[in-house]
């Protein structure tokens, strides 16, 4: 695994990658960082390359958590490396990401694949979670206990408590503040000017994002498909690699 950075829009961008071949971009979701991605980054033909997202994990920090505003340098790092239409995958915040660049620059991708995304219409957090959300800045324990939550298959302890340790990077105002901009997002009707291949990923023990709105995300394409995979939560390239690689690949083909 190669280890590099990259100056986005006047902020350091943190991303690693392996291999050679046709890019494919795997963009993390809230509290996330290129880590979740790494048993899924060998696959043959393909150079695959997770960013930190500005806010993230070992990139640099911004004064204001947006959808719209990672799009833009989501984009950016792509135009930095000079990548010429990868394949963009965007799980869960990472997939509203990689929705809002899609939408509004559509030149840029390929195809995109959606794992677990909030749908078009956002995502809502109750109110009442907020005091435990400022809680995780400093609570290493809820943030791990959290994670496992949101990965309920998952086996690994060790690369739990490395995602754990990378959680703990994230810019303070941006636990409260990734959650607000998700409620702000809205791109319902304006989704589908991305008209390139889409395939959207659920896992029916997903605790955060229902079939509905996996559904809803799906049919917001005009060249979509939707695969459920029973067996996992809200994140299966961390609960079975496996299988992700296999639907990737598949897809990529």
């Amino acid at each position: 695994m190669n280890e590099k950075t990259v100056q986005v829009l006047g902020k350091r961008m943190y991303y690693v990658e392996h291999g050679t071949g046709r890019p494919v971009i795997l963009v993390h979701g809230n509290t996330g960082s290129s880590r979740w991605w790494s048993q899924v980054m060998d696959m043959a033909g393909y150079r695959m390359i997770a960013p930190d997202l500005p806010n993230f994990g070992r990139s640099d920090q911004l004064d204001v958590a947006d959808i719209d505003v990672y799009a833009d340098h989501l984009a950016g790092f792509i135009s930095a490396l000079g990548l010429e239409t990868p394949i963009v995958v965007g799980h869960s915040l990472g997939g509203a990401v990689v929705m809002s660049m899609a939408a509004r620059r559509p030149e840029l991708a390929k195809a995109i694949v959606l794992v677990d995304s909030a749908a078009p219409a956002g995502l809502k957090t109750p109110e009442e979670h907020y005091p435990y959300i400022e809680l995780f800045r400093t609570n290493r324990d809820m943030m791990r206990q959290a994670l496992a939550g949101v990965a309920p298959t998952m086996r690994n302890v060790a690369l739990l408590d490395s995602l754990t340790d990378d959680a703990m990077k994230m810019a303070p105002l941006a636990f409260a503040g990734n959650a607000r901009a998700l409620e702000r997002f809205n791109y319902t009707g304006r989704a589908g000017a991305f008209t390139g291949p889409v395939m959207v990923l659920w896992g029916r023990k997903d605790s955060i994002v229902t079939e509905a709105m996996a559904t809803q995300t799906a049919a917001a394409y005009s060249n979509a498909r939707l695969e459920v995979i029973d067996t996992v939560g809200h994140s299966v390239m961390v609960e079975d690699p496996e299988r992700f690689r296999t639907l990737l690949a598949e897809f990529l083909k």
